[in-house]
């Protein structure tokens, strides 16, 4: 099945549902009450911490509480059914993770799209994942770590918070990009999956910086590369991935989101004070301790990074033949 991109793409541009005159009184007296984040993971996460950060701001800049309402469950779906089927009226907004827009992809019973039934509002950040191994794993590089699992074909283990995460992509891009066998172990979240990464019941995982940095720095885990294109900034003697195989190239990325029909003013409205504080410099620190670097943009263009990872991650999974139920 192709992904809808250009219908998303008219989407991100925000056809007007009301005339042009109301909806710019609305959009001036937006927000009117409490605006809910909706967020699809536990309180404490890199989604959570992110949502709590430009919802502090948008509340100082916009005058009303911005309210995070964490929905967890089934990879961050129930929250996102949640905001494609709330009032298109800005008062409900969906925190976006990379596997928002491939989970129509993953799963076909789903009674919702989030390509088609949201509208893009404004990125937020974009950062690595980081191949870490147990620091009892014989291995220093990537080429190292090739190696060691070509000479153990189905004994090499990687983990992830789940089925369908962007960090099980990320290892079964690699698989696909190097020939290796590794074998999957899905967990219940980050939290379970670094535990045993670092009691040694999983070899390897691509993670989150935040969840996983500390671990690094006290020689818990062993960062053998970066995902993204360019060496991070937490992690400057850590080469990427792509140094060994070109083309490798993935991150860990959030947004904002509101239902389909919101008024484009109101979209506009949001994407300028969200933009806003990515340029403070105190919320550009906080990104760098996470580290990530700020996913500016306007609506359009966040709508073109979501389609285009969308369209790269649904090749993943049909390659690997990856199901959710």
């Amino acid at each position: 099945m192709k992904l809808p991109r250009r219908n998303f793409l008219r989407l991100a541009a925000g056809a007007a549902a009301l005339p042009a005159v109301s909806c710019i009184a609305w959009a001036q007296a937006y927000p009117s009450r409490p605006v809910r984040i909706m967020v699809g993971f536990p309180p404490g996460g890199p989604a959570d911490i992110l949502a709590r950060l430009i919802g502090q701001r948008l509340s100082e800049r916009l005058g009303q509480p911005f309210i995070v309402e964490n929905r967890a469950g089934a990879q961050g779906q129930i929250a996102t059914e949640a905001v494609a089927h709330a009032p298109a009226d800005g008062h409900t907004l969906l925190l976006v993770v990379p596997g928002n827009g491939i989970a129509h992809v993953l799963n076909d019973k789903l009674n919702f799209n989030f390509i088609q039934d949201t509208a893009p509002v404004a990125g937020i950040s974009n950062g690595p994942l980081v191949m870490e191994v147990n620091s009892a794993t014989p291995v220093h590089t990537v080429p190292e770590f090739i190696a060691y699992t070509k000479a153990r074909p189905g004994k090499v283990n990687f983990a992830s918070p789940g089925i369908g995460s962007t960090i099980q992509l990320c290892g079964e891009l690699f698989k696909i990009m190097t020939g290796v066998n590794m074998v999957h172990v899905p967990y219940r979240g980050n939290a379970p999956a670094l535990t045993d990464l670092i009691a040694g019941q999983v070899q390897v995982m691509f993670a989150d910086t935040p969840s996983s940095i500390e671990h690094v720095k006290t020689g818990k885990l062993r960062a053998l590369a970066v995902t993204t294109a360019e060496r991070s900034e937490i992690l400057p003697g850590v080469p990427t991935v792509g140094e060994f195989l070109p083309g490798f190239q993935a991150s860990n990325w959030f947004g904002i989101a509101a239902p389909r029909n919101t008024p484009p003013e109101i979209i506009g409205k949001l994407n300028k004070e969200i933009n806003a504080a990515l340029a403070e410099p105190d919320i550009k620190a906080r990104l760098a301790d996470l580290g990530a670097a700020p996913l500016a943009g306007s609506p359009a263009d966040f709508g073109r990074f979501i389609a285009a990872e969308a369209e790269k991650w649904s090749k993943v999974i049909r390659a690997a033949n990856i199901k959710v139920d």
